[in-house]
């Protein structure tokens, strides 16, 4: 006869959150207590995502097992460490005769469990999938969930967990209606292995409502309702819409007799130098994107692509390395004008480019000749600071150099447009 299959014990969660001095909300309950191998919290901000999440995995290490590999993944590894740095700060106060190995730099945590087994924490970033490859996981905790590409769950993560039949635990403010809110409406239905909350953040009872209603007179309403609303919303968020209803034209060779106009956002560290070129009607007629090049050679491709558009005038970042790149780009005979970003100024390019885009007064390459390009508008948002101060920008994870050498080249057709010469600034 087979011997049986012994359960492993479960803990008793509610009194180790006692023991840690955390009493969870009334929602934040509802998640600890779900036995759904998919939890997935679509909440608004301050709901207590982060900490109830924390809470949760590192109850999960605590749990009897021989060893087990539980991590936190997020877009990057700033986000990653929000979740991680809470579970380091509870352990530290709280567990710190278990703890093994503690290392931050590496995001790893350590902890002998209570039955003296070995149970190890990793924090992790979604932007190299590489590192999401090979182990197999007891539990899984994804932030930001909303904002990862879909191919990451789906070919990286979801598969951690088939050998030891691990719990996965995603939590977020929707954004849009992507493959999270898939998941959500997965945990809405009969299907016992997924369960889903969406929950404004006024339903937090340690914040003050009054505070967050007061937000709704100085937030657009669409990023309020996303934001604080916690709602699922077509689109919300995003600031740049009618992409691809303006994504129709092919390249094109300069007219001998054309004008032409440039935005050219230059590289900060791991960003990318982009180039790009509009004629005076609003349609884009070339591109270039360049990484890890040394200057001299970003002037000289800068230099050799205007003098193939009749020397084309550049609206260039001067904002930290911009400034002596401009110099140089002058000293080699390319005609430019600085553009020094402030949160103002920026503001303003942004503003200009959703307009003309929305008025169909750009023209931009098919998303097939400038998949770069159509992603980072299309992925470009509004998102709301811990401080409560409205952004536009690129999602963690992503760029917006395309974004930003089109804004500049737009700010200089929608102002010169029409004029039968261009004063060299």
């Amino acid at each position: 006869m087979k011997a049986k299959r012994q359960k492993k014990p479960r803990i008793n969660k509610m009194a180790i959150f006692k023991d840690f001095g955390y009493e969870p909300h009334p929602g934040q309950v509802e998640v600890h207590s779900s036995r759904a191998p998919r939890r997935i919290v679509a909440c608004g901000v301050r709901w207590g995502k982060t900490l109830c999440a924390a809470i949760e995995g590192l109850a999960a290490a605590l749990e009897p097992n021989e060893r087990s590999m539980g991590w936190i993944v997020a877009p990057t590894y700033d986000l990653a460490d929000k979740v991680f740095r809470e579970i380091v700060v509870i352990a530290h106060e709280h567990l710190q005769h278990r703890i093994i190995t503690m290392r931050e730099s590496d995001r790893r945590l350590v902890i002998r469990n209570l039955s003296g087994g070995i149970s190890e924490i990793r924090g992790k970033s979604a932007d190299n999938p590489v590192s999401l490859l090979g182990e197999g996981l007891d539990w899984l905790i994804v932030d930001e969930a909303a904002r990862l590409k879909p191919l990451i769950w789906e070919s990286h993560l979801s598969q951690r967990l088939i050998d030891k039949k691990g719990w996965a635990l995603l939590i977020s403010t929707p954004k849009g209606k992507g493959w999270f809110y898939d998941l959500f409406r997965k945990g809405q239905s009969n299907d016992r292995h997924f369960q889903s909350w969406n929950l404004p953040s006024t339903s937090n009872p340690h914040l003050d409502a009054k505070v967050i209603n007061e937000e709704r007179n100085r937030l657009p309403e669409r990023v309020f309702l996303q934001e604080y609303g916690g709602q699922f919303l077509e689109g919300a968020g995003q600031v740049f819409r009618n992409v691809r209803e303006c994504a129709t034209e092919d390249w094109k060779d300069a007219d001998p007799k054309g004008i032409y106009y440039a935005g050219l956002d230059l590289a900060k560290i791991n960003d990318y130098t982009v180039l790009v070129i509009i004629d005076h009607s609003g349609r884009v007629v070339f591109t270039d994107r360049f990484h890890r090049v040394d200057w001299s050679i970003q002037v000289a491709r800068v230099k050799a692509a205007t003098d193939r558009y009749n020397g084309a005038l550049v609206n260039t970042d001067t904002t930290g390395v911009g400034e002596p790149v401009f110099e140089a780009l002058r000293t080699a005979g390319v005609r430019c004008m600085p553009y020094p970003f402030t949160q103002k100024s920026k503001a303003a390019l942004v503003n200009n480019l959703a307009l003309m885009l929305e008025k169909n007064d750009l023209a931009l390459p098919k998303p097939d000749l400038w998949p770069e390009g159509i992603d980072e508008l299309e992925a470009f948002e509004f998102s709301v600071s811990d401080s409560g101060n409205v952004r536009t920008n690129a999602p963690s994870g992503y760029h917006d150099d395309c974004v930003v050498a089109l804004a500049l080249a737009a700010w200089i057709v929608k102002r010169r447009a029409g004029r039968p010469s261009i004063t060299w600034l």
